[in-house]
């Protein structure tokens, strides 16, 4: 049972990456991302990496997501997306994403009511997470965090209003 419910995550995670890499629309692709990222942490859950799920939703849903919802708000669309915007509103624009959200909240509530006993694996300490974060990998931690700083400041000089002399 947890292998139909591992490749039925993964399917959500394979559908809405699709979906946001072929959706023209920013705030659709990043509610997609959001989706993908969480059928991702439900991967990790069902492979018995329990803290790597945890930091899927914590750091990646969470943080990083809120970041980019912070540089689409920086782009300041204006006045003339207001019809856009309602359009986007209508149910129909909803359902992909309802249904496969319904799929994962669905296979969360039967792995932790008890329907599915917890994968084995070994559980994962934030020390052991800190120390080899911060011993090998303390050189790719600190590019990433770079690269992160330079992409936010980038969107912010490339977003902002021509100022005229």
């Amino acid at each position: 049972m947890l292998q139909i419910l591992f490749y039925t995550a993964a399917l959500v995670a394979v559908i809405s990456t699709v979906l946001v890499i072929t959706n023209a629309n920013a705030v659709h692709a990043l509610l997609y991302l959001i989706l993908s990222l969480i059928a991702s942490a439900v991967v990790f859950y069902l492979m018995g990496a329990y803290f790597a799920a945890l930091l899927e939703i914590i750091i990646y849903a969470g943080a990083i997501m809120v970041l980019f919802l912070f540089v689409v708000m920086m782009l300041n669309l204006g006045t003339q997306t207001l019809d856009q915007e309602r359009r986007w509103l209508e149910p129909s624009a909803w359902r992909w994403p309802t249904a496969m959200a319904t799929v994962l909240l669905i296979e969360f509530l039967y792995v932790f009511l008890g329907g599915g006993r917890n994968p084995t694996g070994h559980i994962v300490t934030p020390k052991e997470v800190g120390i080899t974060l911060l011993g090998p990998y303390v050189l790719a931690v600190e590019l990433a965090s770079m690269l992160l700083l330079a992409g936010l400041v980038a969107a912010y000089h490339l977003a902002r209003p021509e100022v005229r002399r």
